[in-house]
């Protein structure tokens, strides 16, 4: 069951939605280190459990049994990882969301630097996208990869280098606009654009994966992101005109 998007956001909130499926032994720590990121501002941890059958369910149960901010969001089967984001967004109370991999890759010091560039830019950006450096994936992900985002930047030309680094800071109520797919979470910059916001950019440095191997693989990125990239492309076209929209006289009294 998907869970409501129709809750107020609590506006001093940031919710960090984490996608894992079978990511115990890496959320152990993850967890951590996004809690002692976040000391000192209201936040709470969304961990979308995408049908794990590790030890996820138990991990999350004794951090909650201790009162750790952190929620455990599951799905009954794995629905990949777009689907897992938008269940952790639709699920989250905070009015900024960030987004980070389940799998420990990105580094949590990075957070408060991609809500200060949130909060700089002001109203009218509503997401600060992560850009890796010094990429430590293997060399066949990382070639795929810079290839899919040269050709991605060139067709829909939304000014970013790294649209699939995880670690994102985007406003929720823009967030919950955004049309989903399967694959949606690489496009969220310019799904963000044609929605008539603008994207800053944070430059953020990768890490080794401690342990396990990515569930969320290669091969289904190459083959669907062509058909996915296209469809955004599509999508960017049909939308000529972004509405200002506002209410003449207010409401009855």
């Amino acid at each position: 069951m998907t869970v409501p998007a129709e809750h107020a956001s609590d506006p001093g909130l940031v919710s960090v939605v984490i996608p894992a499926k079978d990511e115990a032994e890496n959320l152990a720590i993850l967890i951590d280190e996004i809690l002692r990121a976040l000391a000192g501002r209201p936040h709470e941890v969304v961990v979308v459990d995408d049908g794990s059958t590790d030890g996820t369910g138990a991990l999350l149960a004794s951090l909650r049994a201790a009162g750790e901010p952190v929620r455990h969001v599951r799905h009954e089967r794995p629905c990949g990882q777009s689907a897992a984001v938008r269940s952790g967004v639709l699920a989250a109370r905070g009015a900024v969301v960030v987004t980070i991999d389940g799998d420990g890759q990105n580094d949590p010091a990075y957070i408060p630097a991609l809500l200060a560039a949130l909060d700089a830019a002001g109203p009218s950006v509503a997401l600060a996208a992560g850009q890796r450096l010094k990429r430590t994936d293997g060399f066949w992900k990382k070639h795929a990869s810079r290839f899919a985002n040269g050709l991605r930047g060139s067709i829909l030309k939304d000014g970013t280098r790294d649209s699939g680094c995880g670690l994102k800071a985007l406003r929720r109520d823009v967030f919950v606009l955004l049309p989903y797919f399967d694959g949606w979470h690489r496009f969220l910059p310019a799904l963000v654009i044609r929605e008539g916001f603008g994207v800053t950019h944070v430059d953020v440095v990768d890490r080794s994966r401690r342990f396990g191997r990515s569930n969320y693989g290669i091969f289904d990125r190459g083959l669907r992101g062509a058909l996915d990239l296209f469809g955004v492309w599509w999508l960017l076209k049909r939308r000529k005109r972004i509405p200002v929209v506002s209410e003449i006289g207010g409401e009855r009294a």
